[in-house]
């Protein structure tokens, strides 16, 4: 759906573009648009790489192991249906920590595997468990340590301060993350009183 609906205003921008006689500042639009993309994900990916090899050597030091261990209470409250020695939870607590280091490049392969996971142990059903539920307003809300991704986006754009955003994008991932679960909980439980 969300396809269509690309094509529709691709397709009505250029219509109207025609109509009006701008297609010229349309076309310039389009090339300068595909030269600042190609040029940020450039400087995305550097930033992403070092991470992504921070992330590495963490994870063979033990770091991310012990962070694991240090969260895996928390998870194991938030998903009480998901056995300790299932896979779903080690891609779970995976997928938490990239999500904490602003890694979400690297985080969205491992959600997929533990929605997967998760779906496996729900038996296959298509409607979705109250774990996947719970995962996805987790993963969607997560709490992000270090933004990597926009202090790259804003590296790239000669920012005088570009780490400034981490304080506040600290609180406000908190915040998000506290009313997911709060949400999450309140409709849990507001189901299992009616079941």
């Amino acid at each position: 759906m969300v396809n269509v609906i690309w094509v529709l205003m691709t397709v009505i921008g250029i219509i109207f573009a025609m109509v009006n006689g701008t297609m010229a500042e349309v076309n310039e639009a389009i090339f300068k648009g595909a030269a600042e993309a190609v040029t940020l994900c450039i400087g995305l990916i550097s930033i992403l790489v070092f991470w992504l090899g921070m992330m590495k050597i963490a994870e063979d030091a033990g770091l991310l192991k012990k962070l694991s261990l240090l969260f895996k209470p928390i998870v194991k409250r938030l998903f009480p249906e998901v056995p300790n020695d299932h896979p779903a939870m080690g891609y779970i607590l995976s997928n938490m920590m990239a999500n904490m280091f602003g890694l979400g490049n690297a985080a969205t392969p491992l959600g997929i595997k533990a929605m997967e996971e998760l779906k496996n142990l729900n038996g296959g059903k298509k409607e979705a468990s109250r774990s996947m539920i719970t995962f996805l307003a987790v993963n969607t809300s997560s709490i992000t340590l270090i933004p990597t991704t926009v202090i790259a986006i804003r590296m790239n754009y000669n920012s005088a301060s570009p780490t400034d955003i981490v304080g506040p994008t600290l609180i406000a991932s908190i915040c998000s993350a506290v009313g997911a679960i709060l949400i999450d909980r309140y409709f849990y439980y507001r189901r299992s009183r009616k079941g």
